[in-house]
């Protein structure tokens, strides 16, 4: 795998994001007696599955390191579930605002598919410059 193309460095960042809400909480819950009461994101099966799908599509973002087309759909699909999660996650925040105080890492999601529609876009222009390269040398040794 190579690090040297910035899209693989965002997809990372990415994947790290995501990776990340395994281990950190949602909200809180503070009772009537001030104990409070964490909510993780792998606790919840909808949230559980969405981060399972976002992290392996990610990995497979990342895998696809040498095909620019395959990297740019596969990374587009991945920030467009970021921004289904991140729909979700709003909807939970304010369906509960009142009962809950919410974890910044709620915004992860959106920050992954910025990241993602950014990967995508370099990949593009990566492909693109493959392609005009091929081009203008298949048109010079067609000149000679």
């Amino acid at each position: 795998m190579t690090w040297q193309r910035i899209q693989t460095l965002y997809l990372g960042l990415a994947t790290a994001l995501v990776a990340a809400m395994f281990f950190c909480r949602f909200a809180t819950i503070i009772g009537p007696d001030g104990a409070e009461e964490f909510i993780r994101y792998y606790e919840k099966m909808p949230f559980l599955v969405l981060l399972i799908m976002l992290t392996s599509a990610h990995v497979a973002a990342i895998g696809c390191y040498k095909a620019f087309f395959l990297q740019a759909r596969v990374s587009m699909i991945a920030g467009l579930l970021a921004i289904g999660f991140q729909i979700w996650l709003a909807i939970d925040f304010f369906r509960f605002m009142g009962q809950m105080t919410f974890s910044v890492t709620m915004l992860f999601p959106l920050a992954a598919a910025f990241l993602d529609f950014i990967a995508a876009r370099a990949s593009l222009v990566d492909e693109m410059t493959v392609q005009s390269i091929k081009a203008i040398k298949t048109k010079r040794r067609n000149r000679k």
